[in-house]
């Protein structure tokens, strides 16, 4: 009988890649092939009977591997301008960047940024508490403005010259939960938000694994919960939820979640449904089934006007373990 596994494990052992983070970069950036048809997910199971292949390609030369995860929230949540615009905007239908006024909150050397410019933005305001990190390509483009030395977290309309249509984040040793009002400050009513949620920096230090890791898929899914519940309070409602294919160098895994302003909250079910799907079809989907059977409610305030939360044991049961669909300062170097 032939063995199955992750697409992404597949690579690594048939020695294609070096790594599963290698295999996730080359799975979204178009290049494998399985059975002669495009991969797009590193969780697709395979057989070792499949015929695998990665193809050449373009290298698109991002400044920095954190291109990648916005891309896959861009590639699970997106569509083009104007079939966005047919559909009434960031409130209604898909995600979209051309034509937007954007802020890229913990820029760092600029991987979101370059891919918000490549995506057709209009304007991107880079922020980060750092100084000289962002790349000289982009420091010079007329359609970027740097703001450096900044804490995100006492970020105001005003400094960034006025509201802006699209918020992407990727902060590091601070909770989202701490920085979400500002940046729902910084932004229009109705706008788009795209913010990489770490586990390291929303679950308390006692549920920190060896080398600050956070290897427990119940925590993962209580600091998507969290953070969606802290979204809830400012009026920003969940509309989609994605594991980033490309875990950081010591091994965290991280999730996009993207949110609309002025949209009503994700019921309850079906919130935790796109959260075990995320979890299940990304760099821990392996984990999934083992999750321990511990309500979370102990930990995680509701969604406001809901009134429940998900338990670890409706996280574990969900996740299908396969091919679901549904910084201020910088940590491990990623951006």
């Amino acid at each position: 009988m032939a063995r199955r596994t992750r697409l992404d494990r597949e690579l690594v052992r048939r020695g294609l890649v070096r790594s599963r983070e290698q295999a996730g970069e080359a799975i979204v950036g178009g290049r494998v092939r399985v059975a002669g048809r495009p991969a797009t997910k590193p969780a697709t199971v395979v057989d070792d009977m499949t015929p695998i292949v990665i193809v050449a390609g373009d290298d698109p030369g991002y400044v920095s591997r954190g291109a990648h995860k916005l891309l896959a929230a861009l590639s699970a949540f997106g569509g083009n301008a104007a079939s966005q615009q047919a559909a009434g905007g960031g409130g209604v239908g898909r995600l979209w960047v051309a034509g937007r006024r954007c802020l890229d909150a913990g820029a760092s050397t600029g991987g979101f940024t370059d891919l918000l410019l490549r995506h057709d933005a209009a304007e991107v305001v880079a922020v980060d508490v750092g100084y000289g990190q962002l790349a000289w390509q982009l420091r010079n483009d007329p359609r970027v403005t740097v703001l450096e030395r900044t804490n995100v977290r006492f970020l105001t309309a005003e400094a960034i010259g006025g509201p802006v249509d699209l918020v992407v984040a990727d902060l590091s040793f601070i909770s989202l939960r701490l920085v979400l009002p500002a940046l729902r400050a910084c932004a229009r009513p109705a706008a788009d938000f795209v913010v990489l949620v770490k586990p390291q920096f929303e679950v308390g230090r006692a549920d920190l694994g060896p080398g600050g890791v956070v290897r427990d898929v119940a925590l993962h899914a209580r600091a998507v919960w969290d953070v969606a519940q802290a979204a809830a309070e400012l009026s920003l409602g969940v509309r989609g939820v994605v594991a980033s294919p490309l875990p950081g160098p010591a091994g965290n895994v991280e999730y996009l979640l993207w949110l609309v302003g002025d949209a009503p909250p994700m019921p309850p079910p079906r919130l935790t449904e796109a959260i075990a799907a995320a979890i299940a079809a990304g760099p821990a989907g392996g984990r999934a089934a083992s999750a321990p059977n511990a309500d979370l409610a102990s930990n995680a305030a509701p969604v406001s006007g809901t009134g429940s939360v998900p338990t670890v044991d409706s996280v574990s049961t969900a996740c299908p373990g396969s091919d679901s669909e549904p910084s201020t300062e910088r940590d491990e170097g990623r951006r």
